[in-house]
């Protein structure tokens, strides 16, 4: 409890109203504690194989007293540096079955890792996300590029919609405590083409992603374990996000909520009592031995969903050596009563491993 008095007397908090201003929100916040820039998506390649994918880049502001006791310790040397960068990248073989991540760790030292004030441009080592403004600001197409021995992916990101601002007046509360909340908005429908070198082929591919970007600090209740996360993206123009805190004893924290995204890319807010989430089955982990939900049911009466929702491939967990591991999945949506298609979506559960801090 005193370290996170410590860290937090740091620190920005997000605890008040926040009204973001594009495009210099892209950039980063280095204020705060954590941020990250994430990106999910499905692709098609020219050939007809698909494809889901996931590259975040994550920052985090070293603690004050490791950033003074470093400073003792190094003096001016360029090796010392308070933030330090990480990078997942994952890739779901849908149509082979295979699942392929990799992972980046960079300290702010050097430029190893870094991402900018004012704009978009971040990197871990040599993955990079860098962006350009389009003509009314609010949008920027995006550069991707994430690379681990033979498989390398290169996007361009280009947003259908304006950004998606959750939660309230720029803040997305996770708990009752006063720092349990962030600043958060998403692309909730881009447009993506690029290339794929997988499997010793380079393929050319398209598709439609979702970005997320997220900064705040201690933003978890120390009796919250984790998520569940969802993103979808329905065929009839709409995108809904469920964001779903738990406890140890896997109730969730009522301060849960969401967002549905219209055609328009109007925002309308989704409190807990809104929606339901319930598992459907469960998946064990043979590397972890977590025991995760395999599949789910989404209700949201007031949109008019009853949804389905089904991983592509069962096994789609992140190992992780620099950071807890986790799920994240490509997903498939149907329609509860009809079983047709009705959209594609990714699926984040976090926690079931170990418990995360943020």
């Amino acid at each position: 409890m005193k370290l996170l008095i410590a860290v937090a007397a740091a620190l920005a908090i997000a605890t008040a109203p926040y009204q973001f201003h594009f495009p210099s929100d892209h950039g980063s916040h280095p204020s705060y504690q954590t941020e990250w820039w994430y990106f999910t998506g499905h692709l098609k390649a020219a050939d007809g194989r698909r494809f889901g994918y996931e590259v975040t880049f994550f920052r985090a502001h070293v603690r004050p007293q490791d950033v003074a006791r470093a400073k003792q310790i190094l003096g001016g040397s360029r090796w010392r540096g308070d933030q330090v960068y990480a990078a997942h990248f994952a890739l779901t073989d849908q149509d082979g079955g295979k699942f392929f991540h990799a992972e980046r760790v960079a300290r702010s030292a050097l430029g190893l890792g870094g991402a900018a004030v004012g704009k978009l441009a971040v990197n871990a080592d040599t993955w990079s996300l860098t962006g350009v403004p389009l003509a009314d600001r609010l949008r920027e197409r995006m550069t991707l590029h994430a690379d681990d021995g033979d498989t390398r992916l290169d996007l361009t990101q280009t947003p259908l919609k304006p950004p998606a601002i959750h939660g309230h007046d720029g803040l997305f509360r996770k708990g009752a405590c006063a720092s349990c909340a962030s600043h958060y908005y998403s692309y909730s429908r881009l447009h993506t083409q690029g290339v794929l070198t997988y499997a010793g082929k380079r393929l050319t591919v398209s598709g439609t992603s979702w970005m997320d970007h997220e900064f705040g600090s201690n933003q978890l209740l120390s009796e919250e374990t984790g998520w569940d996360w969802m993103s979808l993206q329905l065929d009839d123009g709409r995108e809904l996000m469920i964001y779903l805190f738990r406890r140890p004893d896997n109730t969730i924290e009522p301060q849960s909520s969401g967002s549905l995204i219209e055609r328009d890319g109007s925002v309308r807010p989704l409190s807990f009592n809104q929606f339901t989430v319930t598992n459907t089955s469960h998946w064990r982990s043979a590397a972890t031995h977590a025991s995760y939900p395999g599949s789910w049911r989404v209700r949201v009466p007031s949109a008019s969903l009853d949804l389905n929702i089904m991983p592509v491939l069962a096994n789609q967990e992140l190992v992780l050596r620099s950071s807890p591991s986790y799920w994240e999945g490509a997903v498939d949506v149907r329609d509860a009563a009809s079983n047709r298609a009705r959209g594609q979506g990714y699926v984040e559960l976090t926690g079931y491993v170990e418990r995360v801090i943020l």
